[in-house]
This record gives structure tokens, sequence and C-alpha cells, in this order.
């Protein structure tokens, strides 16, 4: 492969910055979401093509990145992208889903000879935003090589875990820490609440011991502002535990943590906090 032309597919708060950096970097060729108007807005800021039909965008591109909510719709955007793409094409898949949905994804390219890497990314909106993602790909080390540039756009961190969806299942791990580590945050802060510690003092003391994390460091002042617009959506991380769930069924390891937290936020869901950070469980801790 000479020259990359990436499209890019879901423009949510990942992806739209994740999509500028490819096109500072002259990567970009054409974008494409589900909401025409945000497609069109940024492409026209950035400079390239926004099809509406992905039949007019797959054609145009060696190399598609994906970044959408759910799993039907990465086999979905696969069956259409195998549908007109040419034989080469790379797909990557930002999106979190499970590592049996990639591998279906994977095969449906691969019947059209297309290459497919899974790669879920971490780091927040503002990893995104920054350019300073940890991508963990799963798939052919050679189209790894070949997409790499582009993933070096958006990317502190890029990871080879193994062949398809060893990305995903490396991504469910840092669900379970994620979820963890927003349990033990904001059961302790909403204690220093209640034990009247001020939060300028107490968060740096916090940070500089054993207790920091990127958790506390990005959202522990926020979410004793309560401020809860700030990064990733407790039903994104809802959506990614069920994932979990079914893995850690099947493997036979402790749910503990997984099963505490999609309750925690089911509630919250049901209170209509569903686009809220998941520093947002603050309010249940609170509570209790």
């Amino acid at each position: 492969m000479n020259e990359l032309k990436v499209g890019f597919i879901g423009l949510g708060a990942m992806g739209l910055p994740m999509a500028g950096h490819l096109a500072r970097a002259g990567l970009l060729a054409a974008l494409w979401n589900r909401s025409h108007d945000k497609a069109t807005a940024a492409a026209k800021e950035y400079g390239v093509a926004a099809p509406r039909a992905l039949a007019e965008l797959v054609p145009q591109c060696n190399v598609i990145a994906l970044c959408v909510p759910a799993d039907a719709d990465v086999l979905d955007l696969a069956r259409e992208i195998a549908a007109h793409a040419q034989p080469g094409t790379i797909v990557v898949d930002h999106s979190t889903v499970s590592s049996v949905t990639a591998k279906s994804a994977h095969a449906i390219l691969a019947a059209k000879g297309c290459a497919f890497l899974d790669a879920p990314v971490s780091g927040g909106v503002e990893g995104a935003k920054n350019g300073k993602l940890s991508v963990m790909v799963g798939g052919d080390a050679h189209a790894l090589i070949e997409v790499r540039p582009a993933l070096d756009c958006y990317a502190a961190k890029v990871s080879h875990m193994g062949e398809v969806g060893a990305g995903q299942n490396t991504k469910a791990v840092n669900q379970v820490l994620v979820a963890g580590i927003a349990q033990a945050v904001c059961e302790g802060l909403a204690l220093s609440e209640k034990l009247g510690l001020d939060p300028e003092r107490l968060l740096p003391t916090l940070g500089a011991g054993a207790a920091g994390n990127w958790f506390l460091d990005k959202r522990g002042a926020t979410m004793l502002s309560d401020e809860f617009k700030v990064g990733f959506k407790l039903a994104l991380l809802h959506k990614d535990l069920k994932i979990v769930r079914e893995l850690a069924l099947a493997a036979g390891t402790d749910r503990s943590v997984i099963e505490k937290s999609l309750a925690d936020y089911a509630v919250l869901l049901a209170q209509g906090y569903g686009d809220e950070d998941i520093s947002a469980l603050i309010r249940l801790k609170r509570k209790r």
C-alpha cells in the first residue's frame, strides 16, 4: 500500500477528534456518519468529502476506520464495506464490541479479500482530542504495519495483542479496571465530602501517593463540582460491561466488580443520567 487514503465512519465524541488528527496529517479522504449533517460539517472543516452513501465512500479509500456504538453497527458496516471495497482494503475498527463480533466482521471482509483489525481505544475524550490514545490491536501484523501511520496520528501507544479478537478482549479487561477504579474513587470522594475535607488540598495529596490514578486526576475535581458532561458516557460503559460479563461467565472468573457496576449504572440509567460521565456514580455513593 503506497499512499494511505483513510475513510472515517462514526463521528461521535471519540471519532470526530480522531478524524481531525488524520485530516491534519493529510491522510483523511472522506467521512461518513449516520447523521449526515454532522459528516458534512466536519468534512467542510477538514476539507474532505462526505458522501451520503457508503457505496460512494468505500471505493475512494484503501483504509476505513470505524468508531461506532454497537456490535450490530460493526457487522452492518462490514457487510456494506465488503460489498463495495477493492481487495486489499484494510478496515480498522475502533469501536468497543465483543471479540465474537470482531471475528465475524473479519470473516465477512476476508471473503472479499479485505483485512480487518479490531483496534479499540482507551484514554477518554481527552486522549482522542490530544492524540494520546492507547490502541489495542488484534489481527494481521502486516496489515497493522500498513495502517500504522494513520494510528500514530491519534495514539500515544499502539500494541499488537494477537489474532483478531485479542484487541477487544484486551479492551474488556481495560473496562473491568475502569469500572473498579471508578467504584473506588467515587466512594472515597463521597466520603471525603461528608468528612468536610478541602478538595483543593485533598486531590493533589491523593494523586501524589499510592491512590493516584488517571480517573482521580481527570474526574476528581469535576465530580466534586457536580460536572458530569466531561467524558465517557455511563450508558456506554454499561453496554461494554454487558459484553465483559459474558466473557467472564465463559472464563469462570470472579465478576464482583462487573456485577456491582452493572447494577449501579442501571440505576443511574433508569434515573435519566445515561448521557453523563461515568463519574456520575458518585450520586449513588453520596446517598449511601
